[in-house]
């Protein structure tokens, strides 16, 4: 990367197109064939050669593996609950988790943290940011008779 282009935030979109091989008509279980795909630079000037959806297939994949599945105990019951769930874990996987690949988070490496993150840092950030608690409301007791 340049020293200009430090800084500078490249996007790619990688649309890939799919349909059946030769326009042959099977049946609809069959998967789909991968029929073409066009890159189109969406900001900044990004190494075109260098674009890669690895990554974001074996996030997904991760995901989708882990919060995703219903035979498991990480599964969510309610919405509210399943979108916290994938936010933390997607903070987890991204500041907190070391890569072996990578030999540190992903946010490092992107340069967008520079330093490893502890669950209590996160805490930190999380309590930070969260609505005070106001003044409880007084505690009725049962007359006991």
């Amino acid at each position: 990367m340049s020293p200009a282009s430090q800084g500078t935030r490249h996007a790619v979109q990688d649309v890939w197109r799919a349909g059946r091989q030769g326009g042959a008509t099977g049946t609809p279980l069959q998967p789909a064939v991968c029929t073409g795909a066009k890159r189109t630079r969406i900001e900044g000037e990004p190494a075109l050669a260098l674009v890669s959806t690895s990554h974001v297939e074996r996030q997904n994949l991760t995901m989708r593996m882990r919060r995703f599945t219903g035979l498991t105990k990480a599964f969510s019951k309610k919405f509210e609950t399943h979108v916290h769930m994938v936010a933390l874990y997607t903070v987890w996987y991204n500041f907190i988790r070391i890569h072996r690949t990578l030999k540190m988070s992903p946010a490092m490496a992107a340069g967008v943290s520079q330093t490893l993150w502890s669950m209590s840092d996160l805490c930190d950030k999380m309590d930070a940011v969260a609505p005070k608690p106001g003044k409880r409301w007084p505690c009725k007791t049962k007359a006991v008779a």
